[in-house]
């Protein structure tokens, strides 16, 4: 792990923080560790150098004592943890409006669900500079300061007015859209600066690092870019810029851990006991419009009709995490895919007990969504855009029998790493879609383990603790940044999906 200077700390900046805050009858908080892979990576590296976590505590909970709550958690998690509160305009402005209602669709190509309210982007400015006013709290020159994601964009703008000598690094976990659209922004320019006060921005791909140098070079005068396609310096003035990509990865070593575990296996067996006889397909995704789950139903129900032998042989478990519940879009999204699912169960169903689609509404516990992972021979990723889709890892991660198959989105970030061994799909042509259903289905045990193979094997070498590595190395190491190469290739520059 590289390590920051001597005598200098970590401040992590993210819209949550890595606990769960839970209160009881008696209005007693208890806090409890956040899982993720985030989380596990970056608390040691925290309670190493005597970092701190900065983040919102998160809506529908009241706050909890500042400092109460750096006193319950520096000892249990390793690290202090502080809460930025927010008020209930606060919330609305910054998290469901200008983060949920304009950077999420505009980032994921979906402009035009975008609700540019110019009050939004009030609030969002005002909510960043409370941020960076709960760092700057905590934070002394030479500290390293690693904000995370597309709700705080500004904070490094904000945290220059506090004149602190620390280095400030930003890694962006959703896709950058390209010129075209990102132009459609009316506070394009603003967000653009912002971005540049930061010492190194970190993109999921190379595509994403590329559409943000673009917008750069249309947008803001005086600017001057070298360096290589996946690493480069952007100069402003007397600032420079780091930029490059840093594919996000997952702790794979747990997930192949847990996925081995006596009461996964027992749970797997018991799902496969109750679906004997057919191959699994595998859909987990949270409710979101940017998930394809619609189109990914139709493309199931297509290859019912063009594919007959699959009838009876085949059936879908698509599970979907509730989210957003209280967003009209939302429960619209879930009446369709309800509908779709209800269509698709009533025109294939056949007498004797198969269902074509299992359709779960409802979160997981980890259990059981490993349980998932262990029991398909199919999964099916194929967002419309993804900054990476870590479902795609975690389910090759826990595929330990290795005689599974990846069909995977080319519009999610993971398929620049995944390309060679996934069924690549564009997830809007469901004809394709369904054809690479066939073709998973069909495809021989040889050739299945000669492909999970490669991918496990590339996730163990490149998971979340290299990830850390790498962005830590970039920022706060030599003058030119060593990134890692590029793994970016156009699979319809190869002409087709895959080689064997």
């Amino acid at each position: 792990m590289t390590n920051l200077q001597s005598g200098a700390g970590l401040i992590v900046v993210s819209n949550r923080l890595p606990v769960v805050l839970r209160w009881d009858e008696d209005s007693v908080c208890r806090i409890e560790p956040a899982s993720g892979g985030l989380v596990s990576a970056l608390t040691p590296v925290l309670r190493d150098c005597g970092g701190t976590w900065v983040s919102w505590p998160g809506s529908g909970t009241e706050a909890p004592d500042p400092d109460a709550l750096l006193r319950e958690t520096a000892d249990r998690i390793g690290c202090r943890l502080r809460p930025v509160t927010l008020t209930e305009e606060e919330q609305h402005g910054f998290y469901h409006g200008f983060s949920n209602e304009i950077v999420w669709p505009l980032f994921h190509d979906l402009q035009s669900l975008c609700n540019f309210n110019p009050g939004y982007w009030r609030v969002y400015c005002a909510v960043n500079r409370k941020y960076a006013e709960a760092i700057a709290a905590d934070a002394a020159d030479g500290d390293f300061i690693w904000v995370h994601d597309y709700h705080l964009m500004n904070v490094a703008q904000e945290l220059r007015r506090h004149r602190l000598s620390a280095r400030i690094a930003f890694f962006l976990h959703i896709p950058f859209p390209p010129p075209d659209i990102f132009m459609k922004l009316p506070w394009r320019l603003p967000l653009l600066n912002a971005l540049l006060q930061y010492d190194l921005l970190g993109f999921q791909t190379p595509r994403d690092q590329r559409n943000f140098v673009e917008c750069v070079r249309m947008l803001v005068t005086g600017v001057t870019i070298r360096g290589r396609p996946e690493a480069c310096i952007t100069t402003l003035g007397q600032r420079k810029v780091r930029i490059g990509s840093f594919p996000i990865s997952i702790d794979y070593g747990s997930f192949a851990r847990r996925a081995a575990a006596v009461d996964v296996a027992g749970r797997a067996a018991g799902l496969r006991a109750l679906l004997p006889d057919r191959q699994l397909l595998l859909g987990v995704d949270r409710l979101d419009y940017t998930k394809g789950i619609p189109l990914r139903l139709k493309a199931f129900a297509n290859a019912l009709e063009r594919y007959p032998q699959l009838r009876e042989h085949v059936t879908l478990i698509q599970v979907v995490v509730p989210s957003r519940a209280d967003i009209p879009r939302y429960r619209e999204l879930k009446a369709e895919i309800e509908q779709l699912v209800g269509k698709i169960n009533g025109r294939f169903t056949r007498p004797g007990g198969w269902v074509p689609i299992h359709y779960v509404f409802r979160s997981l516990v980890p259990a059981d969504l490993l349980a998932y992972y262990r029991v398909a021979e199919i999964a099916l990723v194929t967002p419309l855009k993804d900054g990476m889709n870590l479902v795609a890892k975690e389910y090759c991660a826990c595929s330990i029998e290795q005689e599974c198959v990846l069909i995977l989105s080319e519009f999610a970030g993971a398929a620049a790493q995944m390309r060679h061994d996934a069924l690549l799909v564009n997830p809007y042509d469901v004809e394709g879609v369904a054809d690479a259903i066939h073709r998973a289905y069909a495809m021989d045990i040889a050739e299945r383990r000669r492909r999970m193979r490669r991918m496990r094997r590339a996730l163990r070498e490149h998971d979340i603790f290299r990830w850390v590595d790498s962005f830590l190395h970039a920022a706060i190491g030599p003058d030119l940044p060593v990134f890692p190469p590029s793994t970016e290739e156009s699979p319809l520059r190869r002409g087709g999906d895959s080689p064997d």
